[in-house]
């Protein structure tokens, strides 16, 4: 098993050799600075339109930062889970009626099946990213989520610091574990495929054994955790990181055997009618400046090949991260999520 593992770490996560480097002494973050023509040509437009696979709440706090530098372009958020997602846009555009502006997708794999329906876009730094966190020339990793392991630090006294601890049924009694259903996304996808290729073909089955309490998405869940309706959770780091800085009675940990990451997929459609808007977003996003901030505000990791800060908690000599690899991550997702569903007796 052990052999396994570093190989599959080896194999995936090491793919994204700029997310494992330590970030030096903290730096100066250079400050965005975009044509005064793409400013102008935004400030007319003034609003966009952005779907995402995101939480409400990290977008929401995104736009809040972005509008601080560029408070004359609004940004009206729709939010849908990951399938809902894809269904809406392809809906939308086969109608020609697609009013977004970004599309901001979970599953990298789902959004090159549409990757037509987008404009070539290649942010300034373009060239600074990972070519292995993307699937397209016209589609870019605006975040880069991590999956940490959440608990209530009032109620649980000893937390779990590894994926195995979450099948011990002997510590954790039925229903005071929390599970993303794996139905819900990409995020949650590259966590699953995470589990049974890291972990063993009989890990979902220890981890069912807890009678774990299933929950649609992230956010719920860390609600959960927060409440203490749930004593432990792995969840999207970035979805409850708000909620620790706030002084919510719950803690993070990086397991010990490898974190699973899940870059999102983004891309500006053909149809946009605000895309001057919609490139100032994107550039700003992947720019250092807007990198920088969701490391440090959102706990999010970046797909820059250099990292421009480090990350709480993050020791990269210690923490390996993983990504799937990408013909499996398209191939596996619909017969191990069926299996998984079995698994867990979770029906749709």
């Amino acid at each position: 098993m052990l052999t396994r593992r570093h190989s599959l770490l080896a194999g995936a996560g090491l793919a994204l050799p700029g997310l494992l480097r330590s970030a030096h002494a903290q730096a100066p973050v250079p400050r965005y600075e975009p044509s005064p023509a793409l400013v102008e040509a935004a400030r007319k437009e003034g609003r966009l339109v952005l779907y995402t696979a995101s939480f409400t709440e990290v977008e929401q706090e995104t736009a809040a930062q972005f509008n601080k530098r560029f408070p004359f372009v609004r940004i009206e958020i729709i939010r849908a889970s990951g399938g809902q997602l894809i269904t809406r846009v392809r809906t939308e555009a086969a109608a020609g009626k697609l009013v977004a502006d970004v599309v901001d997708h979970s599953d990298r794999a789902l959004m090159k099946g549409i990757e037509d329906l987008f404009v070539e876009y290649a942010p300034p730094n373009g060239a600074d990213y990972l070519e292995t966190a993307r699937i397209s020339d016209r589609i870019w990793p605006r975040i880069t989520p991590v999956w940490a392991l959440a608990y209530n630090s009032e109620l649980l006294q000893k937390p779990p610091t590894s994926w195995a601890d979450l099948t011990d049924a002997a510590r954790f009694k039925p229903g005071t574990l929390g599970q993303v259903i794996a139905p819900s996304g990409g995020t949650t996808w590259t966590r699953i495929m995470f589990e049974r290729q890291v972990m063993g073909d009989d890990y979902w089955a220890k981890q069912a054994a807890t009678k774990p309490t299933l929950y649609p998405s992230s956010a719920p869940l860390a609600d959960a955790v927060v409440r203490g309706e749930v004593l432990a959770a792995p969840v999207v780091r970035n979805v409850v990181y708000s909620k620790v800085k706030d002084g919510a009675p719950v803690k993070l940990v990086y397991p010990t055997e490898g974190i699973p990451v899940c870059p999102y997929a983004t891309g500006i459609p053909k149809s946009s009618t605000r895309q001057n808007a919609a490139r100032l977003f994107l550039d700003w996003s992947m720019s250092v400046e807007g990198q920088s901030w969701t490391m440090a505000e959102q706990g999010n990791l970046t797909s820059l090949r250099a990292p421009p800060r480090g990350l709480a908690g993050f020791d990269p000599a210690v923490h390996k991260i993983w990504l799937p690899e990408q013909k499996p991550f398209e191939t596996l997702r619909d017969p191990w999520t069926e299996e998984w569903n079995k698994t867990f007796g979770y029906r749709q």
